[in-house]
């Protein structure tokens, strides 16, 4: 049974990550973690109202009590979907704390306007972009509007990190795998093929005999994009090479940023 960790905010509670994270559960028969990262440093209000005001005491007494409604929302949700599942509640720094938490996962599903702060940043922001360089399981970040997938697009550019990502996917969650699929790679010259054909081919064969195949041309990041964007809400996007020092031999470690920007996609990052 696999172990599935879904970073929740109880003070910005992500209905969409909920909501992803039982659903693959459900799907790939897994065990359902809810870590709620109650970083002492997080609270709703700021310091100075608290100060100007003389009620810090209070205010920290409802942002605890929101914290508490929010896990029984999770815990609701849960049983009312008949999966199985546990609660964390991480009181150190958020960060290090769910760094800590996905080496022993094998899936992080994180919202993908998670700030841990007060404040809103538009994807991606800091706290999934320096999650998703130093996380030690894959990640799954997913729009705040929740679609079931409907397809899964593989990126893929002969690098062994892009190899990689997609032999995690078809691992970790191989109902999903069974969706319709499409491997897209970018070529620079006019020779079609995938890079590493022959090998790429066999390997794909084992892992998802039924994907179709795009070969595109170009600039590699605007042609992906742009490829992208005729793709529904509701397509998985996987993709490697995220880490600052991934070799690549065109997916620059912006390549996540980027989609997130620019779509409301969701995406299964990995790295090795």
């Amino acid at each position: 049974m696999k172990k599935i960790i879904v970073a929740l905010d109880g003070l910005k509670l992500s209905l969409s990550g909920i909501q992803t994270a039982i659903s693959l559960t459900q799907k790939e028969n897994a065990h359902l973690v809810g870590v709620f990262l109650d970083d002492f440093t997080r609270n709703s209000f700021s310091m100075e109202d608290a100060i100007h005001h003389n009620n810090l005491k209070e205010l920290s007494e409802k942002d605890q009590q929101e914290r508490d409604r929010a896990v029984k929302q999770f815990d609701f949700h849960c049983r009312e979907a008949g999966v199985n599942h546990a609660i964390h509640r991480d009181k150190s720094f958020a960060l290090p704390d769910l760094m800590r938490e996905s080496i022993y996962a094998d899936l992080l599903v994180i919202s993908s306007g998670e700030t841990f702060t007060r404040f809103t940043e538009p994807p991606p922001t800091r706290f999934v972009r320096d999650l998703l360089g130093g996380s030690e399981c894959p990640v799954m970040v997913v729009p705040e509007a929740y679609k079931p997938f409907e397809k899964v697009v593989m990126l893929y550019d002969g690098a062994p990190s892009s190899v990689f990502a997609i032999k995690m996917f078809t691992g970790i969650l191989p109902a999903i795998n069974r969706l319709p699929a499409e491997v897209i790679t970018v070529k620079g010259d006019e020779n079609l093929h995938l890079p590493e054909n022959k090998l790429m081919k066999e390997f794909m064969k084992r892992h998802n005999p039924n994907a179709q195949y795009t070969v595109l041309t170009g600039e590699p990041e605007a042609a992906i994009l742009h490829r992208l964007e005729q793709e529904k809400e509701s397509t998985l996007i996987v993709l490697g090479a995220y880490q600052r020092n991934a070799v690549s031999r065109w997916f620059r470690s912006s390549m996540a940023d980027v989609i997130q920007k620019h779509l409301k996609c969701p995406l299964f990052v990995a790295h090795n």
